[in-house]
């Protein structure tokens, strides 16, 4: 084999080698994002949906103690369910949140503070104010309820994206291995004959 021919097979045999490493990193960071978003699916909205399911349960249970209000029974099980509720709201605030959750979740907070400073005081249920209160922690456990499901479906889309952008380079890698391999045989089988005189 000439040099001239060792040469054309090392340059073919590179130019394959550059594609499909070049592939293969985009390929790569593409399942990066895939496996991201799928991670944060299940960790920063399906387990934060859980917890607001949770809370949203307290919430109800403070309105129907409220309702069948006798104030020894009220009392022993508010404790309970306050710091469960206090529990629910931590763990809440541990998971990724954006900058909209982080304001609703302030809010919530407060509204519980004043909730539990207007249960300690001596009220006679049920009571108007109690009512307005338990409503604002519902609409904020509400608000941050459509937060999750905004959350879930943009990181749903960047997953998607992410897969079609697999497997349009995959199908690009095929069609470009086919194309070198037809160059790498032209240019192999290809021997320029002397020009006779």
């Amino acid at each position: 084999m000439s040099v001239f021919n060792k040469i054309k097979w090392i340059l073919g045999i590179l130019s394959v080698f550059f594609i499909i490493l070049a592939t293969n990193l985009i390929d790569r960071k593409n399942f990066i994002i895939v496996k991201n978003s799928v991670e944060t699916i299940y960790a920063d909205r399906l387990l934060a949906q859980d917890i607001l399911l949770d809370l949203s349960g307290l919430t109800w249970e403070k309105e129907l103690a409220q309702i069948k209000y006798d104030r020894s029974q009220f009392d022993n099980k508010n404790i309970t369910i306050n710091t469960r509720f206090e529990e629910l709201i931590n763990l809440f605030s541990a998971t990724k949140l954006t900058a909209k959750e982080e304001v609703i979740l302030g809010q919530l907070k407060k509204n519980f503070e004043n909730l539990k400073a207007f249960e300690r005081t001596d009220i006679q249920l049920p009571n108007q104010k109690f009512s307005d209160q338990l409503t604002l922690i519902k609409d904020n456990l509400e608000d941050l309820s459509e937060i999750q499901i905004e959350e879930g479906k943009r990181e749903l889309f960047e997953s998607q994206r992410a897969i079609a952008s697999v497997d349009l380079f995959t199908h690009l890698e095929i069609y470009a291995l086919i194309l070198i391999a037809i160059v790498i045989q032209i240019v192999v089988m290809y021997n320029p004959t002397p020009e006779q005189e």
